[in-house]
């Protein structure tokens, strides 16, 4: 049952690291797994069998979640996009409560009860937490503002365009770690995010056809981002975990600001014109529906 449960957060996260303003990040906290993923990632050759049993069914549900429904989201997105910006605010802020907990007392830990975690001690909330609430909630609410769209770049092979793909491999994967920020958005804002899904078109269609000459040069320009995305995983990983170690009640409040700051990127990047009643009243309701799933897997 809980390799089920896992699978099902995979699709939810997949999904939003494929949609363009929402954060996986975000819904991996939400769905109240974010520590275990990191610590996985961080540990993943020193504990291989262990990280593997526990990634599998999140990786499982990320690929269906990318591949199978990405698609019908932006689809949904396209015909009813107040409807499905508001299922994704209700996932996001039904985890808001797990990481408030996460703030105030040392040492929660979503495997205890709910009783255990309250008698350990408090953290004394201070004008700090509240600072760096506040700077991470402006910087996500600021990146959207400012951000807007790059225009398409032009991927061509070449020394230069490795070495970029690189980099935009890392940012990509870094912002898709990170609770808050979309990584598919900061692409768009590169200019990446259309390049990148169109050669992954155009290498399953040469795949199809088995056209070896189209897949190799393909893969001369997806090998590197590929490799840049590796490496941002495990470096923003591996920083996290140390943050999480040292200051965790500081490094939540900084995800809390990220996350609580998500809902109005969102809103921000909806269409909202031509707004009924009935847009609303549904609204609503995909937003309880949202907050009640995420309250359920974040258990």
């Amino acid at each position: 049952m809980k390799f089920v449960k896992d699978i099902l957060k995979g699709i939810v996260i997949g999904v939003a690291n494929a949609i363009p303003g929402v954060s996986g990040g975000t819904m991996m906290v939400s769905m109240g797994v974010y520590d275990d993923i990191i610590y996985c990632i961080t540990h993943l050759f020193k504990q291989l069998k262990k990280s593997i049993k526990i990634l599998l069914p999140y990786f499982i549900g990320m690929a269906v979640g990318i591949v199978g429904l990405a698609f019908s989201i932006k689809s949904l997105y396209t015909n009813f996009p107040f409807q499905t910006s508001m299922v994704f605010i209700g996932l996001i802020l039904g985890g808001v409560p797990m990481i408030w907990e996460r703030v105030r007392y040392k040492g929660v830990s979503s495997e205890d009860s709910e009783k255990e975690n309250k008698e350990r001690k408090k953290n004394d909330i201070g004008v700090l937490h509240f600072v760096i609430f506040a700077l991470f909630f402006a910087a996500i609410i600021a990146m959207q503002y400012f951000g807007g769209s790059g225009n398409d770049v032009t991927l061509e092979l070449g020394v230069v365009q490795t070495i970029k793909l690189l980099f935009i491999g890392v940012i990509a994967s870094a912002t898709m770690v990170i609770p808050g920020v979309s990584g598919s958005m900061m692409l768009m804002i590169l200019g990446y995010y259309n390049p990148i899904i169109n050669l992954i078109t155009e290498f399953i269609t040469a795949l199809t056809r088995g056209d070896f000459e189209k897949i190799i040069y393909i893969c001369g320009l997806l090998v590197p981002f590929g490799i840049g995305v590796v490496v941002g995983i495990f470096a923003i990983a591996k920083l996290i975990e140390i943050l999480l170690k040292k200051f965790e009640d500081y490094t939540y409040c900084a995800i809390l600001g990220l996350v609580v700051a998500s809902p109005i990127v969102i809103l921000m990047g909806t269409a909202l014109t031509g707004i009924t009643v009935l847009t609303l009243v549904t609204g609503f309701i995909v937003l309880i529906v949202g907050i009640i799933a995420a309250l359920q897997l974040g258990k």
